[in-house]
């Protein structure tokens, strides 16, 4: 059986929002697979610190031009890992402003992402988008994220049927122990792990590697597209 180190040797992969969580350790794992990796974000100094081997360029997926300009001329796989917490809060007082700074994150920057990518992605070569499991369960105070990464899902089919045979694919993490969840109290956000993680299959929330090794699965499998893979431990206990 072919191993993912085998898919990825010498290929080259560009990470949207890989300096810090989710697209940083994929970028990480698809280096450590023998990729030519290449991360994108706003902030220098977390880019700088990416990793050996780990190319990086100041982009901001709400600037086309930058995003456009840190494309190579070839390339085999693009994640899209860029999002922050915009959208969360009960809906009576929700910020909209920080809900549309979202929609421009993951909707027209991960749009305006694909469209920069398209001269460069070979035949073959795969797109994968990281949602959330926002999009799919119910909870109060998440009305936009799930709005947001709602989004972000729907279109992964529409995208897979109309960009082949580049395939199209998307991760749906659930809680993940990241730097996403920076901005909470302490006590605020240890209750989130300790309820989510009681409530998994899996018996705990995820973690960054965990996501990160469900994206190489999505590139390296050449007969997936058009997928939303849930990582999020597994279905709550009844």
């Amino acid at each position: 059986m072919t191993s993912q180190n085998e898919f990825l040797a010498g290929t080259t992969v560009l990470v949207a929002g890989g300096s810090s969580g989710i697209g940083l350790a994929t970028a990480r794992a698809a280096r450590a697979a023998g990729a030519e990796v290449t991360v994108t974000g706003r902030n220098e100094s977390r880019l700088r610190a990416a990793g050996d081997g780990i190319a990086w360029r100041i982009a901001d997926l709400h600037d086309h031009d930058t995003i456009a300009a840190a494309m190579p001329e070839r390339l085999d796989h693009l994640v899209l890992a860029a999002g922050d917490a915009a959208g969360i809060g009960p809906v009576a007082g929700l910020d909209l402003a920080s809900v549309r700074s979202g929609l421009d994150t993951k909707v027209i920057g991960f749009l305006g992402a694909i469209q920069a990518a398209l001269p460069a992605l070979r035949p073959g070569g795969s797109i994968t988008l990281v949602g959330a499991a926002s999009a799919r369960n119910a909870a109060p105070g998440a009305v936009g994220l799930a709005m947001i990464n709602g989004a972000v899902e729907a279109g992964v089919a529409s995208l897979a049927a109309e960009l082949a045979p580049v395939r199209v694919n998307a991760v749906s993490p659930g809680v993940v122990d990241t730097a996403w969840w920076s901005g909470f109290p302490a006590e605020a956000r240890e209750a989130v792990f300790t309820q989510y993680g009681k409530a998994a299959t899996m018996g705990r929330i995820a973690t960054a590697d965990d996501v990160a090794r469900a994206i190489l699965a999505l590139m390296t499998n050449a007969y997936l597209t058009g997928t939303v893979l849930p990582v999020d431990g597994g279905p709550a206990a009844a």
